[in-house]
């Protein structure tokens, strides 16, 4: 099996997130900062880690950077080394560049310079904060385009103690169900302790329990109308 290869320029806690998870999984990371600090703490986690400006072309090309199967840009602190050290990377005609930007006016101007996968992580955080205050019976949520989401709900009573075939998502709510989180009792350490543990690909006879958090997809529209059925 051909190993990912990726990079990671920018090692605050959002890319030194990305490089240790990626590195976790079974890639070849390359983690990039200015920072010396930044790069030794991560070097034992990732392939390599090195320490220059990212906004050196020649400096970039010494990494291969041009080689890697996909570079996250994910410089926090300077939008302009930011801004510039992408328009390098996609310069060296990487596969898949992915940027950050804080903002919608960075994400304006990483648009207009061709950058098609853009991550804004404080304003997901925002927006996942106020769906929760909106509709505290959704846990979680991931959007997508096309007003599509992905959120994790407790089962509502209505539904609860009924099989996923009698409940009947897809036809009444218009909403796929993607799996089911449960409340398991757990002996550790001679105690006693409730786990909570993914079903899998749920059976359509798998009763579903009012303790259960589940995971269903469908437009936003469809989830608020779902979610209202647990007021």
């Amino acid at each position: 099996m051909v190993e990912n290869k990726f990079a990671v320029i920018g090692l605050g806690q959002f890319g030194d997130a990305i490089a240790r998870t990626l590195a976790r999984k079974g890639a070849e990371v390359t983690a990039i900062d200015s920072n010396e600090e930044r790069v030794q703490s991560i070097q034992d986690d990732v392939s390599l880690a090195v320490s220059f400006d990212a906004t050196d072309i020649k400096a970039l090309r010494s990494q291969n950077i041009q080689d890697m199967d996909a570079v996250v840009v994910a410089i926090g602190e300077n939008f302009e080394a930011l801004l510039l050290c992408t328009v390098l990377v996609m310069e060296l005609k990487v596969k898949r560049v992915i940027a950050r930007a804080n903002g919608v006016h960075q994400r304006m101007i990483l648009e207009k310079i061709g950058v098609t996968e853009i991550l804004s992580p404080e304003m997901d955080v925002g927006l996942a904060v106020a769906e929760r205050l909106l509709n505290p019976f959704i846990l979680s949520s991931l959007m997508l385009p096309d007003d599509y989401e992905i959120v994790e709900v407790k089962t509502p009573r209505t539904i609860a103690n009924r099989t996923i075939t009698d409940v009947n998502l897809r036809g009444k709510y218009n909403l796929n169900l993607i799996t089911v989180k449960r409340e398991f009792e757990m002996t550790k350490g001679g105690k006693t302790i409730m786990e909570q543990h993914i079903l899998g690909v749920p059976d359509a006879k798998t009763v579903l329990h009012e303790s259960d958090t589940i995971l269903v997809f469908g437009t936003a529209k469809d989830i608020e109308k779902f979610t209202e059925i647990n007021k």
